[in-house]
């Protein structure tokens, strides 16, 4: 914040820095110290070649593939539908993909299953699985091109789908993602670690006009901006996290002042001026109507996982096959059947530690 506020100073901004100051100051910042910029790798992020990017890195993982079909009805001409074959060919899951805002669609991304697993007397019942995401559509002389942050979310997203598509459980209240939230997260979020994968990264990244592949000095940039304010972004994820456990920690009916309830449970983290009449509550639906109450903190938690899992993976290899099965069997196909911690320690083989976090943030 220092620093942000400093760089401001010699843009001639004087004042305090304001919680509507931060981005446009930040990121002109990052622009400035890593040469750097989301746009600049949008020609290179095709979402064609993203998905084929995206589905191929789960087939070297996992040896599974998608064929895209027609043959099933669908709720809107822009979702396209997947028919997704296991190593030996067998079927898997079926998978909707609806990658385009319209008029009567929420904003977000997020993964929801149409049909869940189960295999109740024997019965096997394989999963429809369905990922959402809000990115811009084509045009007749444009491709739709996506920002980093989106490419980010597809992964995120599609990792939620792995958990969901490898169920493999007897009753479908405990497949798929219907796991402690605290856990929910670790698959998703590994997905993530991929982005900054040279190896990876350029199996796809070609820029849409001339067939170019991303240059390994772009994706290097991209790297090194990867940890900019990381600091702040993970005192700021704590924030939503202790607010949310003071909410539902409370005992007894609330007759105290919202704003100052809010602020006292906040300060420890928060590094911009409070705003009179402002409140973060009242729009912090992830833990009213989210299903996320008391839960917050996962996001944070799940980050020491994915870190301490993804670890083994830059170990051993990032395409690594036997990992990969590893992590399918030990925890994507077992949902909630067994506690979470115990699922994670028979892939990792001892208990989650930070340091795989702190040191991917270069908070160590």
């Amino acid at each position: 914040m220092e620093e942000l506020s400093e760089f401001a100073k010699k843009l001639n901004f004087n004042e305090k820095i304001m919680p509507w100051d931060l981005s446009f100051y930040s990121e002109k910042l990052k622009t400035k110290k890593f040469g750097f910029d989301e746009d600049m790798v949008k020609p290179y992020f095709q979402l064609r070649s993203v998905i084929k990017g995206v589905f191929e890195l789960a087939t070297k993982l996992y040896g599974i593939t998608f064929k895209e079909i027609d043959s099933i009805q669908v709720y809107h001409h822009d979702v396209k539908t997947y028919e997704v074959l296991d190593e030996e060919g067998k079927f898997l899951s079926l998978l909707y993909a609806d990658f385009h805002p319209r008029e009567s669609k929420q904003g977000g991304a997020w993964m929801t299953e149409f049909l869940s697993q189960s295999n109740i007397n024997k019965n096997m019942i394989r999963p429809h699985i369905s990922i959402c995401c809000n990115f811009t559509k084509p045009t007749d002389n444009k491709p739709s091109l996506l920002t980093f942050s989106e490419v980010n979310t597809f992964l995120h997203e599609f990792g939620h789908a792995l958990h969901g598509m490898f169920a493999n459980t007897i009753f479908p209240s405990m497949s798929g993602t219907n796991v402690y939230r605290d856990f929910v997260e670790l698959p998703s979020q590994i997905m993530e670690n991929w982005l900054t994968e040279i190896d990876w990264v350029q199996t796809f990244a070609t820029h849409y006009k001339t067939g170019e592949a991303i240059p390994k000095e772009l994706i290097q940039k991209l790297i090194d901006a990867q940890n900019f304010q990381a600091g702040y972004q993970s005192e700021r994820q704590l924030t939503f996290g202790m607010l949310d456990m003071a909410w539902h920690s409370i005992q007894s009916s609330f007759k105290s002042n919202i704003i100052v309830f809010e602020n006292e449970n906040t300060k420890a983290t928060s590094h911009l001026p409070i705003l009179e009449g402002s409140s973060i509550s009242t729009s912090f639906s992830h833990i009213f109507a989210g299903g996320y109450a008391v839960g917050y903190y996962g996001y944070k938690w799940a980050e020491v996982l994915d870190a301490d899992a993804f670890s083994v993976f830059s170990k051993e290899g990032i395409f690594n096959k036997e990992i990969a099965l590893k992590f399918r069997k030990e925890i994507l196909e077992k949902g909630g059947t067994v506690q979470p911690q115990i699922l994670y320690k028979n892939f990792r083989g001892k208990e989650a530690t930070i340091d795989a976090l702190l040191k991917r943030t270069g908070l160590n």
